[in-house]
């Protein structure tokens, strides 16, 4: 005899929190899969990522198996909801659902799991090249390394494209003065919508030769804002 289906008693009235999933999934990934515990897997992993605070996200297998809910989905019986579990995890590895690595944490070898997107592909890269350390949190163990700043980077995202004789010009500036100077030169140039390299040496020649005083210079108002553009730096203004 059929078991009998257990009804939904339907979504509330109110707010309800949605979770986001790529069209992709619904165009390519669903109609591949043909296991149903690895699309239950699949959409929970979505949805656990979601849950997730920060842009350096991924899943332990410990994650699935602390949730009761979702073990009782895969099976009733416990130790088959592991085998389930296993076996779904499998597949969406060897599908490329999910990008896997491990890695010997304070709790032993763990497996650590990333949705194959562009941030999981670069997150796993960075872990391989040991750019990682230990949290101290025992329920997200691990996390980057935070790059150091990269003045091509903050060039590129500010000034405009990157040209080998401007890679050697920002190599010198580099040497020459501190990464928080240039930093905030390009923040002025920005500010004064002055977009050139050459502005940006010139604050940083002023700020070497005639000393910084970094209250003032932080400070947001017109009067400040007005002595990089007149006087010395004129000559970098579109009139």
């Amino acid at each position: 005899m059929k078991p009998s289906m257990k009804e939904f008693t339907g979504f509330p009235d109110g707010r309800m929190q949605f979770t986001g999933i790529p069209d992709l999934f619904f165009r390519n990934l669903l109609l591949d899969i043909d296991h149903l515990g690895e699309l239950k897997t699949t959409l929970y992993a979505f949805w656990l990522l979601n849950q997730m605070e920060g842009a350096f996200r991924y899943l332990r297998r410990d994650i699935f198996l602390q949730d009761q809910v979702f073990m009782q989905g895969l099976a009733a019986d416990p130790q088959e909801a592991v085998k389930e579990l296993n076996e779904a995890l499998d597949r969406c590895i060897e599908r490329r659902t999910f990008l896997k690595t491990s890695l010997d944490l304070e709790d032993g070898r763990q497996d650590l799991i990333f949705l194959n997107t562009p941030k999981g592909r670069a997150s796993l890269q960075a872990i391989e090249k040991g750019e990682w350390r230990h949290s101290g949190d025992p329920d997200s163990p691990l996390e980057l390394i935070p790059q150091a700043p990269n003045i091509y980077d903050l060039y590129e995202e500010n000034i405009g494209p990157l040209t080998p004789m401007i890679a050697e010009t920002l190599r010198d500036a580099e040497q020459s003065y501190p990464y928080p100077w240039i930093e905030d030169a390009v923040r002025i140039a920005v500010e004064n919508n002055v977009r050139r390299w050459s502005y940006v040496d010139a604050i940083l020649k002023r700020w070497q030769e005639g000393g910084r005083d970094e209250r003032t210079d932080r400070r947001d108002t017109e009067k400040d804002r007005r002595r990089y553009v007149e006087g010395e730096f004129s000559d970098f203004i579109e009139h």
